[in-house]
């Protein structure tokens, strides 16, 4: 039981894989809050429920995200449903961007999505994210752009929304935020640190003198670089070390 917000655990009621998903989730939820990532309660992660590819775990509307824990997560089908009893209602919006991709992409296990103000900020650059830094260059091998159409409140916005992420797992939504995808919720992670990492270093680079580019030759190579540097491991060689940190300075994630 959480003691602050008296959320009975759902451990016993769902399976041992999705409870390790409902984790991980909480913890990339209060992980954001941690980074700074978070717009109050107006962003979102969803992570697809194991077994179940039409269903999946999204957050709980009105709770910050350093207060989501393992059971408060909503468990919905593609239509909003929710498909386990539950108090709380989920964003609209939320619904719609991170259904249209759960659908149309069955590899895709993670999204998530945020209004930071330096995405935010380069986001509504006419020329987007520029090859500036050693993070862009990761980023720029798989990135795509979508134009703002409002608020993601329109079932219609899901074709526009898919056709423009194709196979990307990076995604600049214009004049609104970022948006990246995985086969894990620690994946998605580490492709937000990336990105939300490139959007700082060129604001910040932008305010100050000529800019030099990265050279297209070398971006084209970066996603192999990647994987060497990460000797394969990919997201799992940071992610146990960032549950670490969360559970120093802001346990209880995974009730």
């Amino acid at each position: 039981m959480n003691s602050t917000l008296d959320i009975p655990s759902v451990r016993q009621m769902v399976s041992p894989e999705e409870w390790q998903v409902r984790v991980d989730l909480a913890a990339a939820y209060r992980l954001v809050a941690l980074f700074g990532w978070d717009d109050l309660v107006f962003t979102h992660i969803s992570a697809r429920v194991p077994g179940h590819e039409h269903e999946f775990l999204i957050n709980p509307y009105g709770l910050f995200f350093e207060e989501i824990t393992a059971s408060s997560l909503v468990k919905v089908d593609h239509q909003g449903h929710p498909v386990m009893p539950t108090p709380f209602d989920v964003n609209p919006a939320g619904f719609v961007i991170h259904s249209a991709v759960h659908e149309a992409r069955p590899n895709v296990n993670c999204v998530l999505h945020t209004h930071t103000a330096y995405g935010a900020a380069v986001a509504a650059q006419q020329d987007g994210l520029l090859p500036l830094s050693q993070q862009a260059g990761f980023v720029l091998t798989n990135l795509a752009y979508h134009d703002y159409e409002g608020v993601a409140l329109r079932d219609a916005e899901k074709a526009t929304l898919v056709a423009d992420l194709g196979s990307a797992n990076f995604m600049m939504l214009r004049n609104h935020g970022l948006l990246t995808c995985g086969r894990s919720v620690a994946e998605a992670f580490q492709a937000m640190y990336l990105f939300e990492t490139s959007c700082q270093i060129q604001i910040l680079a932008q305010a100050g003198g000529k800019l030099i580019e990265v050279p297209q030759s070398i971006i084209a190579t970066m996603g192999e670089q990647a994987r060497e540097v990460s000797k394969g491991k990919g997201a799992d060689l940071v992610w146990p070390g960032l549950l670490r940190r969360l559970t120093r300075r802001n346990p209880g994630f995974d009730q």
